[in-house]
């Protein structure tokens, strides 16, 4: 593993731990050039996903991606990046469980929406309007009036 600080090829395990999920290993490393401190994890490569996009374009599924979308649309809420993370599993989990590995980005998004939905009504108004290109302001009025009924 490559130090982050210095590049350098040679460091140790100083502690591993799993996930509560059990699906990823958490390995503290410790950089034996510069004694700097990084955190990896480690979890069985699955098979590729592919995401079928709005323009029917195939592109592979990202992770960082939807985790970044999610991040953006729960800036200044409090949500934490821990409740993030276990949101990112969670679909992945869900869409590599599928009987295809292609799936249509439109799913994605409403599970997305769905989860934000229940976890923070600012953040869900923030995908949704990405998600479900707003335009205008009536379109997010029309929102706002689902979730208060």
């Amino acid at each position: 593993m490559k130090c982050p600080y210095c590049g350098s090829k040679d460091s140790e395990v100083v502690e591993t731990r799993d996930s509560e999920d059990l699906d990823t290993i958490r390995r503290r490393r410790e950089c034996l050039k510069c004694e700097k401190r990084f955190t990896t994890y480690e979890r069985v490569e699955n098979a590729n996903l592919i995401v079928i996009k709005k323009d029917g374009k195939r592109e592979q599924f990202n992770r960082d991606k939807l985790k970044n979308g999610i991040i953006r649309s729960c800036e200044k809420t409090t949500v934490s990046l821990e409740t993030i993370d276990k949101l990112v599993t969670d679909i992945e989990r869900e869409l590599r469980g599928e009987d295809s590995v292609e799936i249509e980005s439109k799913k994605i998004g409403q599970m997305v929406a769905a989860r934000l939905k229940k976890l923070d009504k600012v953040a869900y108004i923030r995908f949704s309007s990405v998600f479900k290109r707003f335009v205008d302001i009536e379109d997010f009025e029309e929102e706002v009036k689902k979730l208060l009924k």
